[in-house]
């Protein structure tokens, strides 16, 4: 039950959370404002901002390691791949009781479906681009950029939150 719950409130994140416009100078102001966020919380973490394949904001915080810019890529590959946030795609796998790499046939090197990539969306056009957190736990990665991305965008975040009533 829990899992079906999660899941129609990823879906609505990714509705709700979507840009009228994005350009590289959105993300560089989005990417400014996670690592903000980071700091203020203490959170060692790497963030990146794409768009179209293309890398606008970059930084790996004190704490963090080359490793977490392998977890960025690969949690990418997912968020690209299906335009879908990569937490949501690794709880559809749970439930269905499947890896990307049996359903999909992807690599385990290249894809994982683990919490921390969420799909940079321009209503009317689509995914565009790829947001990403790597260094708390999977459900921290995704919700802290949940959050700064409804803080960024005007969104309630209260109501997209994954535990919210």
């Amino acid at each position: 039950m829990t899992l079906d719950i999660d899941l129609e409130r990823l879906a609505l994140q990714e509705e709700r959370l979507q840009f009228a416009a994005f350009d590289a100078d959105t993300a560089w102001r989005l990417g400014c404002r996670l690592r903000e966020a980071a700091l203020a919380a203490g959170h060692a973490v790497a963030i990146e901002v794409r768009q179209a394949g293309f890398p606008l904001f970059y930084t790996a915080l004190p704490g963090t390691s080359p490793d977490n810019a392998d977890w960025l890529r690969r949690k990418r590959n997912v968020v690209e791949r299906f335009h879908r946030s990569s937490y949501a795609m690794g709880l559809q796998m749970e439930k269905r009781g499947l890896t990307l790499e049996q359903r999909y046939g992807t690599a385990l090197a290249d894809y994982v479906a683990a919490g921390g990539g969420f799909p940079v969306r321009v209503r009317g056009t689509g995914v565009v681009g790829f947001i990403g957190v790597s260094g708390l736990a999977q459900r921290d990665d995704h919700a802290f950029i949940v959050r700064v991305l409804a803080d960024f965008l005007g969104e309630p975040a209260q109501d997209l939150a994954l535990d919210a009533d």
